[in-house]
């Protein structure tokens, strides 16, 4: 009888062996694939964001003639003759951050120069744009008081400026 060659190396593969292994590892590694992105695309593709309602505490933590920036949440608190009201911090040019200047007693951008009113002067409302390349005034936001008292703005709302209802009267 003759005898029969073993290898060193034990088993071997045959070609169609080979063949069958690979196509099987091939179709397991794209059904895992498919798998991913079907959930991918199955799972709700949602941007959790913070509510636009912002408590800003008790209306007697504005002093009178008061302009309180908070840069958190991008708006000032402003409390005048008339009553509370909130206008944006955001510049109406570019979108940046505004800076309240006491001394001066305007809002001014440092991004681009705009100035913007704080106080009603002669026919100009709080917010109106004084000088620089701002398109458009600041936007006054939705001001009220809750049931505990609390002043709350609306920074999803805009309001008309100087309207009846834009102040919060405490």
């Amino acid at each position: 009888m003759a005898e029969e060659k073993k290898s060193p190396l034990g088993d071997e593969l045959s070609r169609r062996q080979f063949f069958t292994k690979l196509g099987l590892g091939s179709l397991s590694i794209a059904a895992v694939g498919t798998a991913a992105f079907s959930y991918q695309y199955l799972e709700p593709n949602v941007l959790y964001e913070p509510s636009p309602v912002v408590n800003a505490g008790k209306p007697d933590r504005y002093p009178l003639d008061s302009v309180t920036l908070d840069v958190n949440n991008a708006i000032y608190i402003i409390h005048s003759q008339e009553g509370y009201f909130s206008l944006s911090a955001v510049c109406t040019h570019l979108g940046c951050l505004t800076a309240w200047k006491p001394e001066l007693g305007i809002i001014a951008c440092p991004c681009h120069g705009s100035k913007f009113y704080v106080h009603s002067q002669d026919a100009h409302k709080p917010g109106d744009k004084i000088e620089g390349p701002a398109p458009r005034p600041l936007p006054w936001k939705r001001c009220w008081l809750n049931d505990d008292g609390d002043l709350l703005v609306d920074r999803s709302t805009d309001v008309p400026a100087l309207a009846r209802d834009s102040f919060v009267r405490v």
